[in-house]
């Protein structure tokens, strides 16, 4: 099978697929149907009508069907200037009718359209919130984007202005062209003679476009993967003056984008006058037949009305035909993040029950790519309410370990206990309502405190938040802020220094009463006036909880029931304070460096 077809065999499945999320709004789909149909039907009748009118004036006789006729007074159809008065009457309230059915049918398919893209969207940006963190490690937060907006945006555009439409032009066309035929087939024939050029016309412009929103398409993909990455990393860019070399990089992504889309406006800009021109042609041939003919004025309205009929939707049915094939792209590329399985299994059925907070790695090895392993053969046992610092240089592993408990996550090989039990066996949402991380990377959303401690969650009481700030002693702190905990944090907490950041997620991470406490690198990057105000707040915070210390500053440590050191994912030290010291190797080198005014880490 070669790659043409696979490929067209896909796009069908995809269509396929997509009509799955249509079922809940059948009614309207099928309405929409029925309206093209019927919009289709009628479309003729009015130039008919015309013709008839005009060759009725022409002749000063009653030329009309029975069934028009009829519609009048006995007395008005002997009468020509009265008929011709009534059937006016008569074709405004057609107009009417008409145009009430296409408003109908343009607000049901775009209603059609926003209804399943709603859905969509709701379903793709649930599925992204419980993919593994290892999708987000290989795909662009960009590209998610993309997908979540723009291609489900161009799924809209299926039925609003795509399937269904292009559904009812072609209908329009079959029903004006076997109008045509039946008035006078050899004069259609002339009018349409024309015809296969404009297929060959439509067919190049087709491919020329979709080609183009192709590479629109992926454009807009790079750079919205390239703005939003250098957004959130603005200061890193600022700091190491990378603003030219990066607008260099953005202004070639941009210069793609633009040479995209100037291919498809070219596209446009030819085929347009083309199909003008053989209108103009078709128009011609239809005057200069009936000239040489002698025939009735009303035949020659009647056929250029018909001409402009089949015309019309030629002039836009290539490019909504674009339109339905990026829809269809973009279905595929949405349709690819709704069956992707690497998703965090919810594990419904585990188990719920209370959490005392006993902690035990047995020879845990892990990896985020197989051809190299993080770790190696960790093994350690934390009991309940003792506290563990585990200390290394970046990268040696410390942040997976804290992850691995948390189940972000999940270990390769070796046992991960908690109270006695695989931590896989818990349920997922209920296990990490019992450890709370306080990360170094501080992220805070814009609003106001109070809503960044309890994350908008109505079951948490003002008062509850209020008490855990005054066990940790910041209470005061927080109500000196202007507004207290009304006080509205900007994006990313940039209103704030870095230790009241912490402050705050030190509330948040204790406001589900967690039994697992685990502080990343909580003290880093902290004036010395931070540093006590969130030492004092963590001597409170780990009383009676099982903890987990990452830290730089090796002086925050000591008191820890168990201090543990990792080189390149292995536990090469393992002890207290005082017996490591005596050991006289690596953490009483790093601590004695520290001392001497050096941090290592």
């Amino acid at each position: 099978m070669d790659t043409k077809m696979k490929s067209t065999l896909f796009k069908k499945s995809t269509f396929k697929n997509l009509l799955q999320y249509v079922k809940p709004y059948k009614k309207i789909f099928y309405i929409c149907i029925i309206l093209a149909i019927v919009i289709a039907i009628i479309s003729p009748i009015r130039p008919y009508i015309i013709q008839l009118t005009v060759d009725s004036a022409i002749h000063k006789t009653n030329l009309l069907p029975h069934w028009l006729s009829n519609l009048f007074p006995i007395a008005w159809q002997n009468n020509v200037l009265q008929l011709i008065l009534g059937v006016t009457i008569f074709q405004i309230g057609f107009i009417i009718i008409e145009s009430f059915f296409k408003f109908i049918f343009a607000y049901l398919s775009a209603l059609l359209g926003q209804s399943v893209i709603y859905d969509l969207r709701v379903l793709v940006f649930q599925k992204i919130l419980h993919f593994n963190l290892s999708e987000f490690d290989k795909t662009p937060i960009g590209t998610l984007t993309t997908r979540t907006i723009n291609d489900i945006e161009s799924i809209n555009e299926i039925f609003s202005d795509g399937f269904i439409s292009i559904l009812g032009d072609c209908l329009t066309i079959i029903v004006v062209l076997a109008t045509m035929f039946y008035i006078d087939w050899k004069l259609s024939l002339i009018a349409l003679s024309v015809f296969p050029v404009i297929i060959i016309a439509t067919y190049f412009f087709k491919e020329s476009v979709n080609k183009s929103f192709t590479n629109v398409r992926n454009a807009v993909a790079k750079l919205n993967a390239f703005v939003q990455e250098h957004l959130v990393n603005m200061q890193l860019v600022q700091a190491f003056t990378g603003e030219d070399k990066e607008f260099k990089k953005f202004s070639t992504i941009n210069n793609e984008h633009k040479k995209a889309n100037i291919k498809a406006i070219f596209a446009y800009s030819v085929f347009f006058p083309i199909i003008e021109i053989l209108s103009a042609i078709s128009i011609g041939l239809i005057v200069w037949y009936i000239a040489n003919k002698k025939m009735d004025a009303g035949l020659l309205i009647s056929f250029i009305l018909y001409i402009n009929q089949i015309y019309r939707p030629l002039r836009v049915i290539a490019d909504k035909f674009n339109i339905f094939q990026m829809g269809m792209i973009a279905s595929e590329r949405v349709f690819t993040i709704l069956q992707n399985d690497n998703f965090q299994e919810k594990n419904e059925k585990g188990l719920k029950i209370p959490i005392k907070g006993n902690i035990e790695f047995k020879n845990v090895s892990f990896y985020y790519n197989p051809d190299k392993w993080i770790l190696h053969n960790i093994h350690f046992s934390l009991n309940v309410g003792e506290t563990i610092a585990i200390i290394g240089r970046t990268g040696s592993g410390k942040s997976t370990i804290i992850q691995l408990i948390n189940l972000l996550y999940q270990h390769q090989q070796g046992d991960i206990l908690i109270d006695g039990r695989d931590i896989r066996d818990f349920n997922i949402t209920y296990l990490r309502k019992k450890i709370a991380i306080v990360s170094q990377d501080l992220f805070l959303f814009s609003g106001s405190i109070i809503d960044n401690i309890t994350l908008k969650d109505t079951n948490i009481d003002f008062k509850e938040v209020v008490n855990i700030a005054k066990d940790l002693g910041v209470h005061d702190f927080i109500l000196s802020l202007p507004g207290g905990y009304d006080y509205q944090i900007k994006e990313r907490g940039a209103s704030l220094s870095v230790g009241q950041k912490q402050i705050i997620c030190f509330i948040r991470a204790l406001i589900n009463n967690p039994s697992i406490l685990i502080l990343d690198e909580a003290t880093s990057s902290v004036d010395k006036e931070s540093e006590r105000l969130i030492k004092q707040a963590t001597e409170k915070m780990i009383k009676g909880r099982t903890t987990i210390i990452i830290a730089h500053r090796l002086s925050t440590i000591r008191n820890a029931d168990k201090i543990m050191v990792i080189d390149k994912g292995e536990v090469v030290e393992y002890g207290t304070h005082d017996e490591l010291m005596v050991n006289d190797k690596i953490y009483a080198d790093f601590y004695e460096i520290q001392q001497s005014g050096f941090d290592e880490f």
